[in-house]
């Protein structure tokens, strides 16, 4: 990998990403050793430089940061390092260094359960997520296992936008029962990593 190094100060910005929430943990800066040292260890490794030395991250704290890979940008002058955090990033004792947690994010679809739960906790009379909740979990299931059949009808057919929009409203309605079971995708996706091991 071709690194350039500042010429000055021979440092390179190395941003730190966990390799399954995808979130930025921390920035922190590389020399050529310190590029190594994490290449051979595994562990991500910076130069300080208020201390002058290289710091491997977590040596004192324990929480490392477990390399899975580097990338470089376009210009070869910055690092994208993704990692497997063991613990907190931030040596304030946070997940990241700008006091934000590493919870998994799924796009549009954390959004969509943001709305839901919003919807079940301040009913309105106009909402149609509210109106599902005030009817009772059997009704919820029942709406889950309809849209469930009806993706299973268009799979066989090859109308390509009738089998999206009856995935999609299998999807949105899944993601209403998890909220009325009191669950979230995250909940799930801790279910599926554990079967992945």
């Amino acid at each position: 990998m071709t690194i350039k190094f500042d010429e000055q100060t021979g440092l390179v910005p190395a941003i730190i990403q966990d390799a399954q929430t995808k979130n930025v943990l921390m920035l922190g800066y590389m020399n050529q050793e310190s590029y190594d040292k994490t290449i051979d260890s595994k562990m991500v490794t910076f130069y300080s430089r208020s201390k002058g030395r290289l710091w491997t991250k977590g040596e004192e704290s324990g929480n490392f940061l477990k390399l899975v890979s580097i990338k470089n940008d376009c210009d070869n002058d910055s690092l994208l390092i993704s990692v497997l955090p063991q613990g907190p990033t931030c040596h304030k004792g946070t997940d990241t260094c700008w006091a934000e947690t590493n919870d998994a994010n799924f796009g549009f679809l954390t959004t969509l359960e943001a709305v839901i739960k919003s919807r079940k906790d301040n009913p309105s009379d106009e909402s149609y997520v509210a109106s599902l909740f005030k009817k009772g979990m059997n009704k919820i299931a029942q709406k889950v296992g309809e849209e469930a059949v009806e993706v299973v009808i268009e799979a066989k057919d090859d109308n390509e936008k009738l089998f999206l929009d009856e995935s999609a409203d299998l999807l949105f309605h899944y993601l209403i029962l998890l909220q009325a079971k009191g669950y979230t995708l995250s909940d799930i996706e801790k279910v599926l990593k554990q079967r992945h091991k």
